[in-house]
Formats: structure tokens, sequence, C-alpha cells
């Protein structure tokens, strides 16, 4: 059985050519937005764009965001549809649409509003670096006279950090180091690591 997509699209009624419409574009781009922000990691392109269209001034909480209007009528364009296929009105269906889409928004500025909160943690980043190991970037002057920088592997992703150490002599570039504890909740105070034999 062959898919015409041109005699499909010529039977839809002009409300499901709408709803369509919507739903296809702003589904691959809801797709995309929830790719790069799970598996990249970071919305950090998508928090430059919301930055231009957010009416939040200093509140951490988005409502009004580039993402959460891409979910609005990604859901508002599903939800349209559905209802369309089960049988009810316009009026009905768009008041559907609508709620639905707005739910979608809060479910999605809460979303990104703790996952921004738990990226922007540097105690919580921190504090999970105690115990690890990792290798000195800039040299580190001894018994905290400069602060130097690290690498290291913190919560799955490869990071430079400041670092100070209470050894006597200074640790220098390319030295394995251990974290021992954090200093003023944004410095690692780190010693030598002792290799492994």
């Amino acid at each position: 059985m062959d898919f015409n997509l041109a005699s499909w699209w010529s039977g839809l009624s002009l409300t499901l050519q709408i709803y369509w419409g919507i739903a296809i574009p702003f589904s691959i781009l809801f797709i995309a937005q929830m790719v790069m922000t799970f598996v990249g990691g970071d919305a950090d392109g998508m928090d430059v764009a919301d930055s231009d269209v957010s009416g939040d001034h200093g509140i951490g909480f988005q409502f009004f965001s580039l993402k959460n209007f891409i979910a609005f009528f990604t859901l508002f364009s599903w939800t349209g549809i559905a209802c369309v296929d089960s049988g009810f009105g316009l009026p009905v269906t768009l008041m559907i649409s609508v709620v639905a889409g707005l739910a979608m928004m809060i479910v999605m500025a809460s979303l990104f509003y703790y996952f921004s909160k738990l990226a922007s943690s540097g105690t919580f980043l921190l504090k999970n670096a105690i115990g690890k190991t990792g290798e000195v970037y800039l040299p580190i002057r001894a018994q905290r006279a400069a602060v130097g920088k690290v690498q290291l592997m913190v919560q799955g992703s490869f990071r430079e950090l400041d670092a100070i150490t209470d050894e006597q002599d200074d640790i220098p570039t390319g030295s394995l180091i251990l974290v021992v504890d954090v200093v003023n909740d944004s410095i690692l105070l780190v010693s030598k690591s002792k290799p492994h034999h």
C-alpha cells in the first residue's frame, strides 16, 4: 500500500492541516532541543536565545522562553490532532490544546530551572571532586602561595579547576594530584598523588 503525501494532505480538514503544519516543524525542533540538552550535557545555545525572548530579569525560573514556546506548540499541535481525530469540535479542541500546551510549558520551565540550578552549583560540583585524582595544568605554588589549575574528571565531564596545596614544594605542570578538600567553596585543596605500585 503506497502512501501518497499530497493526497493525504488534501484529504485533511483545514483545522488538521493547521495542526499538522505546526506539529511537524515544532516536533523536529523539540527533539533537537532535547538532544542538545541531555546528550550534549547543556543547552547553552538555547539559553542564549532564551535571553532575547525571556521576560525574566534576574529570575531563574523562565516561563516565557524559546525552549518553552517550542514545547508549547509541540504538545498544542499533537493534542489538537488527537482531539480532532476523536471527533471533538473546534472550540473544545482549541481549549484542550491550549491547556495541554501551557501544562507542557510549566513542566519544561521547571525541568530546565532545576537542571540549571544543578549545573550552576559550584559547591555541589567541587565537593564531588574530593577524593579524585587529576593532573596539574598550571603549577601550584607551595603552602598556598598562589593558585594553580588542575584538570580532572568530575560528574562525567573533564574540567579545569582552581587549586592550592599545603605541600612544602611547588607542584609542577603534569604532576598527578589528589583532591583533599574544598576551600571557600571555590578552590580545590590538593596534594601530590602517590604513584601506585
